[in-house]
């Protein structure tokens, strides 16, 4: 039976147990239950690990120790699914505490398994949101890295924070724009649609946009902002014919 399978009530009891027995493993300095949680086949019995491996460590100061040394520890495993919500417990703690996980982020984006950099991104993208000044920074070490796919993890990883914040991530962005891969252009392209539909936000974008100086790009980006305020138009302060008028009234 899956996670979802359970009564909200029986959830709430499952979770409870699980964060429990999380505990008591790192207590005991004992692996079961955590290695058990970690490579469970169903998505939302590892995710419930990883927050509650979040949640015991911002609540538990003398457990941040033994909590660091597990998630080092199970990032060497063989098992994709245990690195992956190591990666993504590290997420969890990023939130707050990023130094104390960058170099779990470092790993994962590089790790052999897709699963496992996706958690990267997912991480990033919340960090991103919650506390973002280190996790930009750690972001822009890499927007030039010699790997198109970590260049492109990277733009993608930022996305969240430019949905509230444009301003935060649009210095990044644009470092992306004479990018030679078009798989990392096509991301960035994709990246400006998704930040530009919400308040205030087109605004912001379309100005900076006035700086850039690819072309194609521009029209790439400027396209795709048109066709989200389509897409997304139960969530898009902007029509999409009032977000064309401010596009013709305002870029030239």
């Amino acid at each position: 039976m899956s996670f979802y399978d359970l009564s909200k009530e029986d959830r709430i009891q499952l979770v409870d147990k699980m964060t429990q027995l999380i505990e008591s493993d790192i207590q005991k300095n004992t692996r079961a239950n955590i290695l058990a949680y970690f490579s469970d086949e169903d998505t939302y019995i590892r995710k419930s690990a990883y927050i509650a491996l979040g949640r015991l460590y911002k609540a538990n100061i003398p457990l941040q120790k033994s909590i660091l040394n597990l998630l080092d520890e199970l990032l060497a495993s063989t098992n994709e699914k245990v690195r992956q919500t190591v990666v993504n417990a590290a997420g969890e703690i990023g939130m707050q505490d990023f130094d104390s996980i960058e170099k779990f982020m470092e790993i994962g984006l590089f790790d052999s398994h897709h699963s496992v950099r996706n958690a990267v991104i997912g991480s990033i993208k919340k960090m991103g949101e919650k506390n973002p000044k280190p996790t930009l920074a750690f972001a822009k070490r890499y927007l030039h890295h010699e790997d198109k796919e970590i260049r492109r993890e990277i733009c993608h990883g930022i996305e969240l924070r430019g949905r509230k914040y444009p301003q935060d991530i649009l210095p990044l962005l644009k470092e992306l724009e004479f990018d030679k891969t078009a798989r990392v252009r096509n991301t960035l392209v994709h990246v400006l649609g998704q930040i530009a539909y919400k308040k205030g936000c087109l605004e912001i974008v379309i100005a900076d946009l006035k700086t850039w100086k690819n072309n194609e790009v521009v029209a790439a980006a400027i396209d795709e902002i048109i066709d989200v305020h389509d897409r997304y138009k139960n969530f898009a302060v902007k029509t999409q014919e009032e977000a064309i008028k401010y596009i013709e009234k305002h870029f030239k």
